[in-house]
């Protein structure tokens, strides 16, 4: 039997209160507990009155295949339709990425973005995935030094610093072990699938009806593939490809590239508005003179590592491009890396929360990386572009991870009902080839392509009509389209 308390913070952070020796449901019928709803913490917001938002707390089994052994908790979040009851659809399950992204706020932030005929038809459900937030929550102390400010070079460049970049990972490793070794094989995505089939039970509801986006594509694939006949609609947004994490991670890192030459493009294209210089080539050179200036002189604390984790950041979401822009430009004039900064700490509790979790789910879900192979593959990406974003990289710790998963997770079914892939043409974070691969594994489905587009995060998040009209229709009448549906997108940000 798994030991309750092990180490003082089992995990670094599962507490006495959230892992506990009550036994579990009988073997052969586990059954969900109750799940009563009050108020919420401050980390929910209000969402505008007469609607409110409620918050419980569901005990499921740390193992899902020994449900008598410790138990923990998962927060769940719920803002009711809106509508009459002719018009509910049920639940509508939500969540926003990570691995290690707290869902509880985003039953609030999500479903204030959603199509109105959604938020009247739908009872919205938030939830912490198991290792996040205030579901028994994962922290991994130094997690090899990741916290440190500033954090070394981020791209190592010969054997020297390939073996201390090595050793981080292998650091990292040990701390997330000896803080609670035991219990990180079950902080993971299959696991996390049976918690939210526990929610719908929980609930009363026949199916479960799911939004996934980035992350939560992935886990969705693992609710179809282990719940198939328990699936109802389901939209999957910026889809994770079936692949291994660490086979992910670099397509992901290769994808960076071409992202930030078209951000270079952008921002030689309008000279007088950053003062970058005229063409792509020119606002490269300012790029590199920014990150090599941080390299020979951090500033308070901020070096090519943080440089490196704004910019991952920035890629993502062209709204932040100019931002990005004007810090290099501001930074070049007066040597002031202010607006480069980001507004929240990365050693705050909530980013060493998503980091440890990221890092523990991934490792979870399935095969790892050699070190050999992690070494040849940032070879590979430095001949492609000497200077790469390597900050996505999470799954190459699982080189070093002190347990082995049996298997890869699975995704999606034959048996399961079709759904939507959604998916942005040129997503550098979640790159639309995943949509298409892993439409392999949901036989039926439609994939929504937004054209034009460079964006992470498509439905009820670009105001793009052709998106969320098709989604909407979906959701509220399972209106699954005769084919794929390719919509027009907004372009290249314009300038403000």
């Amino acid at each position: 039997m798994i030991r309750t308390v092990r180490r003082a913070a089992l995990l670094c952070a599962l507490t006495a209160v959230a892992v506990t020796a009550a036994p579990g449901p009988p073997a052969l019928a586990v059954k969900a507990s109750a799940l009563h709803f009050g108020g919420c913490p401050d980390s929910v917001p209000a969402p505008p009155t007469p609607e409110r938002v409620e918050c419980g707390r569901l005990s499921v089994p740390l193992d899902w295949d020994r449900p008598r052994g410790p138990r923990i908790e998962i927060a769940v979040s719920r803002v009711r339709a809106s509508g009459p009851a002719a018009e509910r659809r049920g639940a509508l399950l939500v969540n926003p990425g990570g691995p290690g992204g707290s869902g509880l706020p985003y039953a609030v932030t999500k479903r204030a973005k959603l199509p109105e005929r959604v938020r009247r038809a739908y009872d919205v459900i938030g939830f912490d995935p198991r290792g996040v937030g205030r579901s028994a929550p994962a922290d991994c102390g130094r997690m090899g030094g990741l916290f440190g400010s500033p954090g070394p070079e981020p791209v190592p460049v010969g054997p020297v610093a390939e073996r201390a970049y090595l050793g981080s990972l292998r650091g990292l490793a040990d701390d997330c072990a000896a803080g609670g070794g035991d219990v990180l094989p079950y902080l993971s995505t299959e696991q996390t699938a049976r918690d939210m089939d526990a929610i719908r039970e929980a609930l009363g509801e026949r199916r479960t009806n799911f939004l996934g986006v980035s992350y939560g594509t992935y886990l969705g694939a693992a609710y179809a593939a282990r719940f198939p006949r328990r699936t109802g609609r389901m939209v999957l947004d910026s889809v994770v490809g079936p692949w291994d994490w660490y086979d992910f991670d670099v397509i992901q890192s290769r994808a960076l590239l071409r992202q930030r030459d078209t951000f270079f493009e952008w921002a030689g294209s309008h000279a007088d508005r950053f003062g970058l210089g005229g063409s792509a080539a020119d606002a490269r050179r300012a790029y590199v003179r920014v990150r090599a200036g941080l390299d020979a002189r951090p500033e308070q604390g901020f070096g090519p590592s943080e440089f490196d984790r704004v910019v991952y950041r920035a890629l993502g979401r062209t709204e932040r491009w100019a931002g990005l822009a004007d810090g290099l430009r501001s930074y070049l004039r007066d040597g002031n890396a202010a607006a480069l900064r980001p507004a929240d700490a990365f050693d705050s509790a909530e980013s060493r929360n998503y980091e440890a979790a990221n890092r523990i789910v991934k490792c979870a879900d399935g095969p790892a990386p050699t070190p050999r192979r992690i070494v040849a593959d940032i070879r590979r990406t430095r001949r492609l572009d000497e200077r790469p974003v390597l900050t996505g990289m999470e799954a190459s710790a699982c080189a070093y991870w002190h347990h082995r998963p049996g298997r890869p997770t699975p995704l999606g079914s034959s048996q399961a009902p079709a759904m939507l892939l959604v998916g942005s043409a040129h997503d550098p974070v979640t790159p639309i080839e995943g949509a298409y691969e892993m439409r392999r594994r949901l036989p039926g489905s439609r994939v929504i392509r937004l054209d034009d587009d460079y964006s992470h995060g498509v439905f009820a998040s670009r105001g793009n009509g052709c998106v969320d009209e098709a989604v909407s229709a979906y959701l509220m009448d399972g209106h699954m389209p005769a084919s794929d549906v390719r919509c027009s997108g907004p372009g290249l940000p314009t300038v403000p």
